[in-house]
């Protein structure tokens, strides 16, 4: 058995000192570096991250159906804006995000603006206007309408990139600074109108036939629902929903 192991010889060679590769001198880090797939490199949606195709293009920005000024075209949300701006801006935060009720919108908004403007006006009425306090009040008061804007204009915004709308009449938080009630109404509108164009069409539910069944007498004969006319038919009910 040992002569038959010697008379096949390893086919692996030793290599010597000199003949040995030197070692690479591999710095930390180096071959932790990016590498560039072009698989890869797709357009991406914004929204949910998912590829799309290279000759997508994304949608125009629309106008808005209805001006800033055009109150007067929904008497309910005019009203409701003018006496109510907090109740209509919580409507209208709960109709575009539906996971939020809109009693939250409401309270900030009640706090924030009709509140700051009832508490400088009881103050003012109560203890008279006074040159050394007005000054500070009147800061309160802008420093709580500009935080009411840039948080209702967030929500304008979120509004337009929904619905793709265009900047009208400029940006988001500036329309909210200086046409607050104004814009919530627009806003109303808009959502009011594309909330009732995505109603579902009525549809027609068409019931089946009875089930009939076959019968056997004693002469094996079978008997089926006729008409007075001795021709079988079925009614069928249509009924919209």
């Amino acid at each position: 058995m040992a002569d038959e192991g010697n008379s096949n010889p390893s086919r692996y060679v030793k290599l010597t000192k000199d003949q040995a590769q030197p070692l690479e001198d591999i710095k930390p880090g180096e071959l932790n570096q990016p590498i560039e797939v072009p698989q890869l490199g797709v357009h991406k949606c914004n929204e949910c991250g998912q590829p799309l195709p290279e000759s997508f293009e994304p949608p125009a920005d629309e106008p808005w159906t209805t001006g800033i000024f055009g109150c007067a075209e929904d008497t309910e949300s005019c009203w409701t804006g003018l006496f109510c701006p907090c109740v209509l801006f919580g409507r209208n935060v709960e109709n575009l995000r539906e996971d939020t009720p809109w009693t939250t919108p409401c309270v900030c908004h009640a706090i924030f603006v009709e509140g700051g403007i009832a508490l400088a006006a009881a103050t003012a009425a109560i203890y008279g206007i006074d040159p050394r306090t007005s000054f500070l009040f009147c800061e309160g008061l802008l420093f709580s309408w500009w935080m009411c804007g840039i948080y209702t204009g967030l929500v304008r915004q979120s509004l337009q990139k929904k619905y793709h709308l265009k900047n009208s009449p400029c940006d988001p938080c500036l329309v909210h600074c200086c046409m607050h009630w104004c814009a919530l109404c627009q806003e109303h509108r808009e959502m009011k109108g594309r909330l009732s164009d995505d109603v579902a069409m009525p549809m027609t539910i068409v019931n089946p036939p009875p089930i009939q069944e076959m019968a056997a007498d004693g002469d094996n004969r079978t008997s089926a629902p006729s008409s007075t006319n001795g021709t079988e038919h079925t009614t069928l009910e249509m009924q919209a929903l």
